[in-house]
């Protein structure tokens, strides 16, 4: 076993619930927390967490004025895009760069506006 490992991934919001509710949904995974955390744990153990901060500013994608810091990528099979950018959508999502052909992704932002991507994959 590695000396470190990886805990969990926490995200900066406004609404903790809100955002957790997001990705456990998109995710099909669970939300708990309480408060200003919650997380969202899968299956295999792998968790997303969100953090109330006072004032947040949201990233300002693609630009630099609040750079974004991080985004996360999530794999979809070619097949199943156009119904899984209709998931994210109805979850609340908007789609700032489409795959337009030649990219094998596509870049939206959550209602927080942070930065994710629908990444085509073989798996």
């Amino acid at each position: 076993m590695a000396l470190i490992s990886l805990g969990v991934v926490a995200l900066d919001c406004p609404d903790p619930r809100a955002l957790a509710d997001f990705y456990a949904e998109l995710l099909g995974w669970r939300a708990e927390g309480e408060d200003d955390w919650y997380e969202v744990a899968g299956p295999d153990g792998r968790k997303l967490a969100f953090q109330q901060v006072a004032d947040y500013r949201p990233p300002q994608w693609p630009g630099q004025d609040a750079p974004q810091q991080l985004h996360l990528d999530f794999d979809v099979r070619p097949a199943d895009i156009d119904e899984a950018e209709r998931k994210v959508l109805a979850l609340g999502a908007k789609l700032v760069q489409s795959d337009d052909g030649v990219r094998d992704w596509r870049v939206y932002l959550d209602p927080a506006g942070h930065p994710f991507c629908l990444c085509l994959t073989e798996r």
